[in-house]
């Protein structure tokens, strides 16, 4: 029998051994090498050098674009992210109430989420919003005559970035609906024996059975919005233009790595945004406790 026990552990740590390497190897040496880098001067083709805190006081004394990309990111963050769980869940409870053709309309709404964040997608945005793009050509058919370049105008460039990220709101369309049909239906049957119209139920009803699902897809599409790169990398051209409007934070950190080279400030740059991320989540953790609804807890 211990032998017998001997041979499992050893088949467990086999069959383990893959995800333990690979985490250890492409995952945890890279988070503590990103945290050594940024307190260091490296460039990639000379060994670092220790600067300690150096990195972070330049960034927040030196360095004239840092407060542009914070702009440019925290209203994309707090713009882009309303507006697609407001979308979404109002697809959602579309298609809850629809009968026929359920599985159909879900695909086609989830498939800008799989394709979204792809090269494809952020060029034919460019072409949408262009000069002679599809805006331009719809607003004409109404008499509106528009030569201008969404796109490359300061004033509606970083729109257009919001625009594709609400346009990419099946993933929280998909977990929105699965709560929607977890409700019971003798709720809302009860209250509008009792002369609830449909707005008291949305608000006393809908919601606060929903809450958690809306708190899970307000996490994870903050943490997204953070991170969002590709879009504004291939509709800038790598530039964050026109005048640094489109400059996301992701995008200026991979300029300072992959442009200029400076490894140790990109890192710096990195941690930065991981202690940004980690507060908001917290403030919207710490904040659920007023507004979301368990009924596990009777309130």
């Amino acid at each position: 029998m211990n032998r017998l026990r001997e041979n499992e552990h050893i088949t467990g740590y086999v069959f383990s051994a893959p995800f333990v390497l690979g985490f250890l190897i492409f995952t945890l040496y890279p988070i503590l090498s990103s945290l050594y880098y940024s307190f260091t001067n490296y460039n990639l083709m000379e060994a670092p050098s220790w600067l300690g805190l150096g990195n972070y006081e330049r960034m927040f004394t030196e360095d004239d674009k840092i407060g542009k990309s914070f702009q440019v990111t925290f209203t994309y963050v707090f713009a882009s992210v309303p507006l697609r769980l407001i979308f979404a869940l109002f697809v959602a409870m579309i298609l809850n109430t629809a009968t026929k053709a359920v599985g159909l309309y879900r695909s086609a709404f989830y498939l800008p989420s799989l394709i979204g964040g792809s090269v494809a997608v952020a060029i034919m945005w460019q072409q949408i919003f262009g000069d002679q793009g599809l805006v331009n050509s719809a607003l004409s058919l109404f008499g509106i005559e528009s030569s201008t370049s969404w796109i490359g105008n300061p004033s509606t460039a970083l729109w257009t970035l919001i625009a594709l990220s609400v346009w990419q709101f099946g993933s929280s369309m998909i977990i929105f609906l699965a709560g929607l049909k977890n409700i019971p239906k003798d709720y809302y049957e009860a209250a509008s024996v009792d002369g609830a119209n449909a707005v008291h139920r949305f608000f006393k009803i809908t919601l606060p059975l929903l809450s958690p699902i809306i708190l899970f897809n307000l996490t994870l599409q903050t943490i997204s919005a953070f991170l969002t790169f590709t879009p504004a990398y291939i509709i800038s051209r790598g530039e964050g233009g026109p005048l640094d409007q489109t400059l996301l934070y992701s995008l200026y950190l991979y300029r300072k790595a992959f442009s200029h080279f400076e490894m140790g400030y990109a890192s710096a740059l990195a941690w930065v945004m991981l202690v940004i991320v980690g507060i908001l989540t917290l403030l919207i953790f710490r904040s659920s406790t007023r507004w979301v609804h368990y009924e596990s807890k009777g309130d």
